[in-house]
């Protein structure tokens, strides 16, 4: 056992290394060594020595810690030397074939818009557009294009569907011993936490501990001063101080937005500028249907557009296929259909953005308002987080177990309430799953949300947000029992813009729950 754990670490050490050699951090360290040959403190006879000191001392380790810590969280630990690559992606073949076929299910939606409208995939953009684009480029919301025949190519509801219909074939007709009794519309057995496993997951969010954004304090944290990613990400566990906020997720995510950052983001953007996407059309309908609409972010609409539309061309997002158990969707140059050394990533970041997709930035823009610092800062959670929300997998941060820890804490903790909605045909989870798929974004009011997604990037995990889902429904539980219909039901729970997020999170997993 010993020696496999010490396998395992020495892979996950040469998977960091060999990451981190290709990056910019790499050279930086390499130039500063080199830089530090000239300095009289550095003594030849300890070379080796001298110059790690001079790197402790300069920051330059620190930032190299930070870098590892950010590999740490974002990929998975290296499975076992012999495991095919798909079982990083997922290890559970019947996940990775409903994902498989879902995904068809998209691109078919997609080629027959294409085809409906008659419009490409891509198309470079006239010389006049493209200057047309660039000068209206920070007020791209005053355009009005006619969009009325593009649609979405998937809701949340239609993903539901999906979820619904998985089963694990292992087990015949339903025939899990300790599954039988689950009577929600998630049909799968995955290990969730059981409350007393939550509360000792989120033991900071404790009665007795206090938690900030409640009693909010003034003085910076050493964390920021130290600029440690750790600590950092320890501290916001309850919750940062609003003016700070800023500043500690960035430096929990390791974005420091340095010239190189800032010139990839202006490389995007010369992109979108030459080139024209259907996805941009699907990009920019999505932000008038929700953000436009929305009280709070209606503000940042020319925000959303710069950031989604580059988002759409960075093929760095395509690294984070290695560990989702999506795959980047493929398309042919013209006339070369089934030709693999014709076949393109489409769109280049291999996502395709569906019905709600614009929430995930939104809130983003009341922390950060330079546009290069904000698109990274989205892209990381993007690559981190969200991506969990929309795809199919096992994964205890994935939307299966999310909805099924949902389920399984209504049901188990909430009894009469469970079986009261099942039976007028108002599943809880039909009306909790998009707040879920969202991470709340567009249902809480801005400084809640902000407050929820603190602990979701204090635990490095998103199962915080079955938790809410849950509470929710129990804090309006007396309402709730005395409805007869699904749409009695989602009326009850149509406003959560004035809930109170830490208090309802508390109050359900330490008081309620006993």
């Amino acid at each position: 056992m010993m020696l496999e754990q010490d396998t395992g670490l020495s892979l996950a050490i040469a998977q960091i290394v060999q990451r981190l050699k290709g990056s910019s951090l790499h050279s930086q360290l390499e130039r500063q060594a080199r830089g530090s040959l000239h300095k009289p403190e550095i003594k030849l006879e300890s070379l080796k020595e001298d110059i790690k000191e001079f790197l402790k001392t300069s920051g330059w380790e620190k930032r190299l810690q930070n870098a590892v810590y950010s590999e740490l969280n974002v990929f998975p630990s290296p499975c076992h030397p012999a495991a095919p690559p798909e079982h990083m992606k997922e290890p559970l073949v019947y996940m990775r074939k409903a994902q498989g076929s879902w995904e068809k299910r998209i691109l078919k939606s997609l080629n027959s818009m294409c085809t409906e409208l008659s419009i490409p995939l891509a198309r470079k953009r006239p010389i006049g557009e493209q200057k047309e684009l660039l000068n209206k480029w920070n007020e791209m919301g005053t355009d009005e294009p006619d969009l009325s025949l593009f649609r979405p190519v998937y809701a949340p509801k239609d993903f539901l569907e999906v979820l619904m219909n998985l089963r694990n074939p292992n087990y015949e007709n339903g025939d899990q011993p300790s599954f039988k009794n689950h009577l929600g519309l998630i049909q799968v057995p995955l290990k969730v936490k059981d409350i007393p496993e939550l509360r000792d997951y989120f033991s900071e969010l404790g009665l007795n501990t206090g938690q900030l954004g409640i009693d909010d304090s003034t003085q910076v944290p050493p964390v920021l001063t130290e600029q440690d990613s750790a600590a950092a990400q320890q501290y916001v566990r309850q919750g940062c101080p609003t003016a700070l906020r800023a500043e500690l997720w960035a430096l929990i995510l390791n974005i420091s937005n340095q010239p190189e950052d800032v010139l990839y983001y202006e490389q995007l953007k010369s992109n979108v500028i030459q080139h024209d996407l259907l996805v941009d059309s699907l990009i920019y309908k999505d932000v008038k249907l929700t953000a436009s609409n929305d009280d709070y972010y209606f503000v940042f609409e020319d925000y959303l557009y710069q950031v989604l539309l580059c988002f759409s061309r960075d093929t760095s997002v395509l690294e984070h296929f290695s560990y989702n158990s999506a795959t980047p969707p493929k398309s042919y140059i013209r006339g070369k259909l089934g030709m693999e050394e014709y076949a393109v990533f489409y769109p280049p970041n291999g996502v395709i953005p569906f019905h709600g997709f614009s929430m995930y930035v939104a809130p983003l823009c009341f922390l950060y308002h330079e546009p290069s610092k904000l698109y990274q800062i989205f892209r990381e959670m993007y690559v981190r987080f969200f991506f969990r929300l929309h795809s199919i997998s096992s994964h205890p941060s994935g939307i299966v177990s999310l909805c099924l820890l949902f389920e399984t804490l209504l049901q188990t903790h909430l009894p009469q309430l469970f079986y009261h909605l099942r039976e007028i045909g108002a599943q809880p989870l039909r009306i909790s799953f998009k707040w879920m798929v969202r991470a709340f974004s567009g249902y809480l009011a801005t400084d809640q949300l902000l407050l929820l997604w603190d602990r979701i990037l204090g635990y490095n995990s998103l199962e915080i947000l079955a938790v809410l889902a849950a509470a929710v429904f129990a804090f309006r539980a007396v309402n709730l029992m005395e409805v007869t219909s699904l749409a009695a039901a989602e009326a009850v729970l149509a406003d959560l813009s004035t809930l109170k997020v830490m208090p309802l999170l508390q109050i359900f997993l330490f008081a309620t729950l006993t």
